[in-house]
């Protein structure tokens, strides 16, 4: 590993009515995560691939920070099996403190929640506040609508090609885990640039 990354932002589903190939990626990812020792920061939630990707990396030796906030607690959200655990006040504070405690993130298949988690982060590298590695995992082609959708923006010209820089996608754990290893600061930061001034 030739960065400083210590800790991957999980973006996942917590819903529990999903195929099972989902939570066999999730599963495999927590395993890759743990086997090159990195850590976790999540929403928080024991549900869905949120909760099988951590356990997963827990149990073979990540240490796991789950963030959510006061009112899904107090709804009955269950924290999972987490090494720390932090309250927020509301959902813009709990993608803060995910965003400023981990170096590189992974969406793996989710809903609105995490396509607009996802979104946001996108967002940020474009415009310069972050140069984290954005990595999209597309288990099952579960993303292929969504990258044709980015495709589709950057051929209208409503962002420039070299858009496509700001994340990876790909298609198995060990991939999207060996991209983050890889994963070089100062030339991305480069390419950010170029894309800013378009």
């Amino acid at each position: 590993m030739n960065n400083s990354i210590k800790t991957i932002c999980i973006f996942a589903s917590s819903s529990k009515n999903i195929n099972k190939v989902y939570y066999d990626a999730a599963y495999n990812l927590g395993i890759e995560i743990a086997k090159n020792n990195f850590n976790i920061v999540y929403g928080g939630s024991n549900l869905g691939l949120m909760g099988e990707v951590t356990q997963a990396a827990k149990t073979h030796g990540s240490e796991i920070t789950g963030i959510m906030p006061e009112k899904l607690y107090n709804f009955g959200i269950h924290p999972g099996d987490c090494t720390k655990f932090i309250l927020t006040k509301g959902m813009r504070e709990r993608k803060a403190k995910m965003d400023e405690l981990s170096q590189a993130l992974i969406a793996i298949a989710g809903g609105f929640g995490t396509l607009e988690e996802l979104s946001e982060m996108l967002v940020q590298k474009q415009l310069g506040y972050n140069n984290k590695p954005i990595v999209i995992l597309n288990t099952n082609n579960y993303y292929d609508n969504l990258i044709n959708f980015f495709n589709d923006i950057i051929e209208k010209n409503f962002a420039p090609k070299e858009t496509t820089n700001l994340y990876y996608i790909a298609k198995t754990p060990k991939e999207a885990i060996e991209y983050i290893k890889t994963y070089d600061f100062k030339e991305t930061d480069y390419l950010n640039k170029k894309i800013m001034i378009k």
